[in-house]
């Protein structure tokens, strides 16, 4: 039943609420795992699908902007609907929620040598949680 994920968007009072909703966000990720794994036929353990679930998460712990947290929140409880639902292929669900995409921090010669600044031409659908 697709609609048993479904939440309204909602705006943080408070910082405080807005952690809370953070913190059970990532609940439901790392509950899930072992189902995602199971649904989408992943050769890879529900610890390592945990471990990527908090990398992500850990990229936006810098982010205090309360209006910024609830963008990130709405995107992320969508991307979590979207892959329980099963509205994801499997390869959605291997390259951009699995996927590590983090490249080592690169010098301006090094960009230069290599051509191009993919930093900079990451396409759109790269997900964000």
């Amino acid at each position: 039943m697709p609609s048993r994920l479904a939440r309204s968007a909602t705006i943080s009072r408070s910082p405080e609420e807005a952690r809370k909703r953070v913190i059970q966000l990532y609940r439901d990720w790392y509950r899930s795992a072992p189902e995602i794994v199971t649904i989408y036929s992943l050769n890879m353990s529900p610890a390592y699908v945990r471990h990527q679930i908090r990398k992500k998460f850990e990229r936006n712990r810098h982010v205090t902007d309360a209006r910024a947290i609830d963008v990130l929140l709405l995107k992320s409880r969508q991307d979590f609907q979207e892959t329980l639902n099963i509205w994801k292929m499997a390869d959605h669900v291997n390259g951009i929620l699995l996927n590590d995409t983090d490249r080592p921090q690169r010098t301006f010669l090094q960009k230069f040598y290599e051509g191009r600044d993919e930093d900079a031409v990451r396409p759109a659908a790269s997900g964000v949680i």
